[in-house]
């Protein structure tokens, strides 16, 4: 579930602005918005390259498999039916951002405070914790696909230099420990998810790696002068009635994964400038980034989907589908890991704020939490070291880790980490607070159609993450724990 730039909530220090308010004058300063914050620079360009980086990531490489279980007519209209929910959703979502007034309303500055002042204290305690369990389920799925693209580097050269005798079968655990201690080092740097580079890289990869594994489906494809595939999906023959309805219910999780972005868009929506409002700005980059978004899935779900036929892989490029041109395939897993090292943090860091927050709020006078040591680091100034910070950053990535090498499954995971998170972020909310924003009259024909919206959106979740868990109670019965090998 792709996801840049993400919840920066824990960065915006609100009580500084509210003296200086009445000082600045209220239009044309120069230097400053409306809110006393620094003039924002934000275009339609700037605001689509934040959304597409946040969404195209590693939820591409389940797309071919989805595509496999659902066929070639179903397959293309589900993922066209969750960018046009997306698209509306994240449209509604866009008059959000200011209370009131669409031109000069009070500025939400993320996704939860937005919650705060459209549905009050209730909600907003719901909504925290789906966004925080939803965080904490993409750190494990991305601990597992780090370290399925690690091991295939490893299996792709082993096999290469075998001269494809050797299976070259290996456990995935010494992978996952090997990206556990690198998160938990740069879990210690404060504020990771802020570096500049940090966004940039992680788009460089992502299209790196989808590129690559766009470009071999291509090749394939031509190699064998065929595409392959069915029109509806995984044959009967293949696995039983209930598991082809498991499965696609499983899909239909893998796709919401690739599209739940919804959760940044107020931070990318309060860095564009005004006027036109930003919520037409917003709009219309949602429009454009949703576009590319989609083109760019259904080229690569589709591609894989026609070299490979309905025994598509889990994930597009350790599936092993791609045998050849084998240095290639370790580029892109490559960048794969390098991608989802960064992503992590930047899905993490949120967590680690709100906790942090937290534990000072409730013992302020314990010096374990509060207490910062300056330690001088030869070349770069000094390091503020928290012990607390130490210890439940590191805490917190191990727990992600075992959980990670004790359900190694990639599809599985992804799918109901997507489906437990589309409906309530990307739909229900977004309505709710579009309802309340617009004061849409109950059972109006606009307030019918919403509430149908958000119901069929619910009962598509619901069917995702229940094939999703019968997925890994299917794969749990043929599992022993700590000891999967590919």
């Amino acid at each position: 579930m792709g996801e840049n730039a993400a919840t920066k909530n824990h960065h915006h220090h609100h009580q500084v602005f509210d003296i200086s308010i009445d000082v600045l004058p209220q239009s044309g300063s120069k230097c400053f918005d409306d809110d006393g914050r620094l003039k924002r620079t934000g275009t339609l360009w700037t605001a689509s390259a934040h959304i597409i980086t946040a969404v195209i990531g590693s939820g591409v490489l389940s797309l071919a498999w989805a595509i496999a279980q659902l066929g070639w007519i179903a397959g293309p209209a589900v993922m066209l039916l969750f960018s046009f929910v997306g698209f509306y959703t994240s449209s509604l979502l866009a008059d959000c951002y200011r209370a009131g007034d669409p031109v000069s309303g009070k500025r939400n500055y993320t996704y939860m405070e937005a919650v705060r002042s459209i549905l009050g204290e209730a909600k907003v305690k719901a909504c925290g914790f789906i966004q925080y369990m939803n965080l904490f389920g993409i750190a494990i799925g991305y601990t597992i696909a780090a370290s399925i693209s690690m091991m295939a580097i490893k299996r792709s050269n082993c096999f290469h230099e075998s001269g494809g005798e050797n299976p070259c079968h290996m456990s995935s655990n010494p992978y996952m420990i090997l990206f556990g201690v690198t998160e938990i080092l740069f879990s210690q740097i404060p504020d990771f998810d802020q570096i500049w580079w940090l966004s940039i890289v992680a788009a460089v990869m992502s299209f790196t790696y989808s590129s690559i594994g766009l470009g071999l489906g291509i090749a394939q494809v031509a190699a064998t002068g065929t595409l392959r595939g069915s029109l509806t999906g995984i044959s009967i023959n293949t696995v039983s009635q209930t598991q082809k309805l498991l499965r696609s219910f499983q899909a239909l999780g893998d796709i919401a994964f690739a599209y739940s972005f919804s959760a940044i868009l107020i931070e990318i929506q309060d860095t564009i400038k005004s006027p036109p409002s930003e919520a037409k700005t917003m709009k219309k980059a949602t429009l454009l980034s949703v576009s590319v978004t989609t083109v760019f899935y259904m080229l690569c779900g589709c591609m894989g989907y026609a070299a490979f036929g309905d025994l598509a892989p889990g994930n597009l490029l350790t599936g092993f589908g791609f045998y050849n041109p084998f240095w290639l395939l370790d580029i892109a897993n490559a960048a794969i890991v390098i991608h989802l090292v960064g992503a992590y943090q930047v899905f993490c860091q949120p967590i680690f704020a709100f906790i942090e927050k937290r534990a000072k709020q409730k013992w302020p006078e314990s010096g374990f939490i509060t207490k910062e040591f300056a330690i001088p680091i030869p070349g770069c100034g000094q390091y503020s070291l928290n012990l607390f910070r130490l210890v439940w950053r590191t805490m917190f990535v191990v727990l992600t880790t075992v959980i990670s090498m004790l359900l190694p499954f990639f599809n599985d995971v992804v799918g109901i980490i997507g489906a437990l998170g589309f409906w309530p972020l990307t739909v229900y909310f977004p309505v709710e607070m579009y309802i309340a924003q617009k004061n849409i009259p109950k059972w109006s024909t606009r307030w019918i159609c919403l509430q149908i919206l958000s119901i069929s959106c619910l009962a598509i979740s619901v069917a995702a993450a229940a094939g999703s868990i019968a997925g890994v109670m299917l794969d749990l019965k043929a599992y022993r724990p700590f000891k999967t090998s590919y």
